[in-house]
């Protein structure tokens, strides 16, 4: 089955040229399914369970997830675990996260590489009957979650076989978009939430529930503690008036309520001071600023400030005093309006209790100073308490005085000397991971001897004395 799109384009040169986009539809694309009894079967490709076992006491019965392209974006520390199985991968969710992330994109094709995990990847594209047109006026996100529910509705009801079968396979879709759950709901479709989904998990499941990323938290206070912040498009006006400046964010190691921007145009860093001018920006952020009147600017404080309290809830007292310079030593100073780009990656440190008895509320403290404490969620601080850890920023709204996170994992007991030298590898971006199986394939089999052949094409070097400061055992 073939569909054309034709549309006229106009060249530079004043031509009009007639421009016919084909695409191809089939009907014998395989669903992955072993349940299934009408695709042909595909050898190559993953194979998902008859009879897959159900996660979540929230749909109890035995089903696959397929996932909203927000899932794959913002809950991959979820996704990554292996509990998670039989899962379809939509070829218009897979191409939609290769354009939004690269980071996303290359952690999903590796969960799809394994084939133990059950990740079918489906071309709903492809298929005649999962693929739809986009309609006059509908935006390309709207059409590709039309394009989702589809597929969900066309999986459904191609894997009923048969009614009274106690083992015939359901499909969940699994996605943080309200508006895309009430719409799938009208077609009488399951859907929910990633963090319904856990939070009726399964006992031996319940601790995945730490993974839900808290980006969609309900706001708990009505009365907010920060300044808002400007929109892009507000932010784009006010640097073209010339009435804004961005820059780089850099946090200060000394005292956490000091940071500098670092603008194009001005040749010394620009101070930022005060909880309420640093607005929640994290070390990294590339920030727009606004600068303060001449009579409001600021010296740097000399004293060594470190926020040390426990969890003072969503309270900000007043700032201190800092020690008034003459105006010779003052510097410009601005404050931050508007965030334009988010750096956040995950970060290692270690929980502090909560002062609440049998809270799951705790504060994590990053081993790297510049980065604010991170309030996260967590049913295993007992153990976590004697361990390093890593957490991911999720958000940080106006009502939190502190951003809000999730737990990724463990990474060992505190004090370790490995857990201490993953720390140091992990908090300086040195890549340590394990080589993947082609680099290793490149190595020869063990016993290994030097051969003839060896001697002809490589360089002799042991009649020379060399030392190596690798570890015992490299």
């Amino acid at each position: 089955m073939l569909t054309n799109k034709v549309f006229m384009k106009k060249t530079k040169r004043g031509n009009i040229l007639k421009i016919v986009r084909e695409h191809y539809l089939r009907d014998d694309i395989w669903c992955g399914s072993a349940a299934c009894r009408k695709c042909p079967p595909d050898e190559n490709a993953v194979l998902l369970e008859e009879t897959p076992e159900s996660v979540s006491d929230r749909f109890a019965f035995p089903h696959y997830l397929l996932l909203d392209t927000n899932i794959v974006l913002y809950q991959m520390d979820l996704l990554e675990e292996s509990a998670i199985q039989n899962v379809i991968i939509l070829h218009t969710v897979l191409d939609e996260v290769k354009h939004r992330s690269a980071v996303m994109y290359k952690r999903l094709r590796a969960i799809l590489s394994n084939p133990e995990r059950k990740f079918y990847t489906f071309v709903n594209e492809h298929h005649k009957d999962t693929y739809v047109e986009r309609m006059p006026g509908e935006s390309a996100n709207d059409r590709n979650d039309r394009m989702i529910r589809t597929a969900t509705e066309w999986y459904e009801k191609h894997l009923h076989l048969d009614r009274g079968r106690k083992s015939r396979v359901r499909i969940v879709l699994l996605s943080d978009d309200a508006d895309n759950r009430a719409k799938a709901t009208e077609l009488g479709l399951n859907t929910c939430s990633a963090g319904e989904y856990m939070k009726a998990a399964k006992e031996k499941f319940a601790h995945l529930l730490d993974k839900i990323s808290q980006r969609d938290t309900v706001c708990e206070s009505k009365d907010p503690l920060f300044p808002s912040h400007l929109t892009l498009m507000q932010i784009h006006e006010g640097i073209k008036s010339g009435k804004l400046m961005q820059g780089g964010f850099i946090a200060s190691r000394e005292n956490y309520l000091e940071g500098y921007v670092r603008v194009e145009s001005i040749e010394k860093a620009v101070l930022i001071q005060g909880r309420m001018n640093l607005n929640r920006a994290v070390d990294g952020d590339t920030v727009a600023i606004e600068m303060l009147p001449e009579s409001e600017w600021k010296a740097p404080s000399d004293v060594v400030l470190v926020d040390e309290q426990n969890d003072p809830g969503d309270m900000v007292e007043p700032d201190p005093t800092f020690s008034v310079k003459p105006q010779a030593e003052r510097e410009p100073t601005a404050k931050v309006v508007g965030i334009i780009k988010r750096k956040w990656r995950q970060y290692c440190g270690i929980l502090i209790p909560s002062h609440i008895q049998g809270s799951t509320r705790h504060i994590f403290v990053p081993a790297e100073r510049k980065i604010p404490r991170i309030r996260i969620e967590t049913r295993q601080a007992a153990t976590l308490l004697s361990q390093r850890i890593i957490v991911a920023i999720d958000q940080w709204p106006r009502h939190s005085r502190y951003p809000q996170g999730h737990f990724v994992r463990a990474l060992g007991p505190i004090g370790s000397k490995e857990t201490e030298n993953e720390v140091i590898l992990l908090e300086h971006d040195v890549p340590h991971n394990r080589f993947s199986e082609d680099v290793l394939a490149c190595l020869p089999q063990l016993p290994w001897l030097i051969t003839g052949e060896d001697l002809k094409r490589r360089v002799d070097l042991r009649g020379i004395t060399i030392c190596s400061v690798d570890p015992p055992g490299c």
